[in-house]
């Protein structure tokens, strides 16, 4: 094996000892033993959009010593102006990839320790799969990259249609999914409950070992008379876990063709993988009306050439229904690779399908948090890392890997049996899923070598601007964001992720002017067109005057001047609107809701038109959220 090579500007070393690369001399585990508190967000009465800070530190050189993971700090205010510090300019009207999703694998180690292992009791793994997939009480993991039989995290070799030497099934008459039906199948289940966004992907590690020239699961090519039976064995896969209630969003081929002996695994040339794609897997697709879209390569960035590239310069794999775009490991070469293909070919997506966390990384918050940059910033719009569990021997392993870390430990056949340890992973991967959302776009931010960072708008318009701060001493950021901006100063060696509310189209500054309209297509109108403070809002026939034209800016409604505001800072049911002088009180806030609802988010209340009525002169409040058409409203955007 030749040495690893700098992965990527930033990036602290590479796969684990025994794996992919070999690496020594790094420093050993080191996880931290932190339940997650994850707060529920706080609301600034400041001038100015509020803005919302979670913090992680870590206090060893590894970075693994969690000393805040995902911590909320004292809010912030954006003011009017720029000021000093490291510059960072949000500009949301430049947007690039739409994020699906990030997390992780239950692979069969996973899914067995967290599940029938005995180490957890039934209350115990419901909890953890809270702060796991739960985007309210958990960060909100939503990719889940499971393997297709075996790996080298797994406690055997199995695939899904095993049979002694020598005996061979082109019919698939023995496939079955059983295996996974124990553990797998029913943890990902509930992922999905907790997580309705979660998206599913599968990959085989090897085929059944009778397929192939070797008879074996470690290596070996798989022979050309069985490409049928194979694609036809990735549709039975299909088949039998959308049966079991778990539709599978994406495949790929082969997760990385040709690595390694010793574990589970399958050679391949670049010219049969695109054989085999174009002329079994995606017709085998089709003719199962299956809806799975498969992924080209599934390894690292300097394996593009040889693997994928055959596959992509096919414009009829390019163009198929089925296709769905490229999987990149992080574990060779430069992450500029992704936006070159890219920039090739540029209606195709690229996901970022698994890196490790491990011991021989030098610093893995470092690490981690410049995958989660450098990733999305070259296009990525997933990053899933490796096993979402092991134990504290970092097992069971079946070859391979046996120095991999997970976003949890689940202590197994030790004095602290039971106990589950939330990793530096964990946090990490929070700082992205609990604040962006499937469906959100990346959006322009300054590159900056010493605060790397990224930046996304999600569907509700809200921001979160994600940053790590790679010096070895604090550094003040100024972030700018239309004509305000707001600054923070960001321990040495610390992740943060900033959130504000926003208004879709306000880009910071003054924001799109039009009616708000609700029930009945009434308008929310000043009463009696009165610019005085304390004037009653209400519903009543649109008319195109002054009282009802309302300009969104900074989270807030706009008319005559005032603000959209809530009598006394009240947050009871019942609570009326009226118009108020602006000042960067909770009680003009306003964010997009559910359903087209619009939030205080003070008081976790929808704007309400009083009695469910339409009626002329109807008074505004605020009341619990319900849904109803009362609740629905249009707003002013850009």
């Amino acid at each position: 094996m030749r040495s690893p090579t700098r992965p990527h500007t930033g990036s602290t070393g590479f796969r684990r000892t025994g794996f992919r690369r070999t690496v020594t001399g790094l420093l050993a585990a080191a996880v931290a033993v932190v339940t997650p508190m994850l707060a529920t967000p706080l609301t600034a009465h400041a001038a100015g959009e509020s803005v919302q800070v979670w913090l992680t530190t870590t206090s060893d050189s590894g970075g693994r010593n969690v000393v805040k993971g995902l911590e909320q700090q004292a809010p912030l205010a954006f003011t009017s102006g720029s000021g000093s510090g490291q510059s960072v300019t949000v500009d949301e009207n430049t947007r690039y990839q739409q994020f699906e999703g990030a997390g992780a694998s239950f692979t069969d180690t996973a899914a067995w320790l967290m599940n029938s292992s005995g180490a957890l009791t039934g209350a115990t793994r419901d909890a953890v799969m809270k702060k796991l997939f739960d985007p309210v009480n958990g960060i909100g993991i939503d990719f889940l990259r499971n393997p297709m039989g075996a790996s080298d995290l797994a406690r055997f070799n199995y695939t899904y249609d095993d049979l002694p030497s020598g005996q061979t099934d082109a019919s698939l008459a023995h496939f079955s999914i059983a295996h996974d039906l124990a553990d797998v199948v029913p943890l990902t289940k509930q992922a999905r409950q907790l997580n309705p966004a979660v998206k599913v992907m599968g990959v085989p590690w090897s085929a059944p070992a009778w397929m192939k020239d070797n008879g074996s699961m470690s290596q070996g090519w798989l022979q050309s008379q069985f490409y049928g039976a194979y694609a036809q064995y990735f549709a039975k896969y299909l088949q039998a876990y959308q049966s079991a209630g778990v539709p599978v969003d994406y495949v790929s081929a082969q997760n990385e063709p040709t690595c390694c002996g010793g574990y589970p695994s399958m050679q391949w040339n670049g010219a049969g993988l695109a054989s085999f794609t174009k002329n079994n897997l995606l017709p085998a697709l089709h003719t199962a009306g299956l809806s799975t879209k498969v992924l080209a390569l599934d390894w690292n960035w300097d394996q593009y050439d040889a693997f994928a590239a055959p596959t992509l310069d096919d414009a009829a794999i390019r163009n198929d229904p089925n296709f769905g775009g490229m999987a990149w490991h992080g574990y060779g070469g430069d992450v500029a690779q992704q936006t070159a293909v890219h920039n090739k070919y540029p209606g195709v997506n690229a996901y970022d399908t698994e890196h490790s966390g491990g011991t021989w990384i030098a610093n893995q918050q470092k690490e981690d948090m410049h995958n989660l940059i450098d990733y999305t910033r070259n296009w990525g719009q997933s990053w899933v890392k490796w096993s979402l569990a092991v134990d504290q021997n970092m097992g069971p392993h079946n070859g391979g890997c046996g120095t991999c870390t997970g976003l949890v430990t689940v202590h197994n056949g030790d004095s602290r049996t039971g106990q589950v340890d939330y990793t530096v992973e964990y946090y990490t991967m929070g700082h992205l899923t609990k604040f962006v959302k499937p469906g959100a776009y990346r959006i322009a931010s300054t590159a900056n070598t010493s605060v790397p960072n990224v930046a996304w708008r999600n569907p509700d318009g809200s921001k979160a601007l994600i940053a790590y701060n790679d010096t070895g001493s604090a550094q003040s950021v100024r972030v700018n964001w239309g004509n305000q901006s707001f600054a923070y100063t960001l321990p040495a060696g610390a992740s943060a992720t900033f959130t504000w509310a926003g208004t879709p189209g306000s880009g910071g500054g003054s924001g799109a002017t039009g009616p708000i309209t609700g029930i009945g297509g009434k308008c929310a109108d000043v009463a009696a067109g009165s610019s005085a403070n304390g004037t009653a809002v209400q519903l009543y026939d649109c008319n195109g005057s002054a009282a009802q034209q309302w300009t969104a800016a900074s989270g807030t409604f706009q008319a005559l001047g005032k603000c959209l505001d809530l009598a006394a800072g009240g947050t009871a049911n019942g609570t009326k609107a009226q118009l108020y002088d602006c000042n960067g009180t909770g009680a003009q806030q306003w964010q997009p809701g559910s359903g087209g609802t619009l939030v205080n988010p003070v008081s976790g209340r929808c704007l309400d038109a009083t009695g469910v009525s339409s009626a002329n002169g109807t008074r505004l409040q605020i009341w619990d959220c319900s849904g109803g058409a009362n609740q629905k409203w249009t707003v002013p955007t850009g």
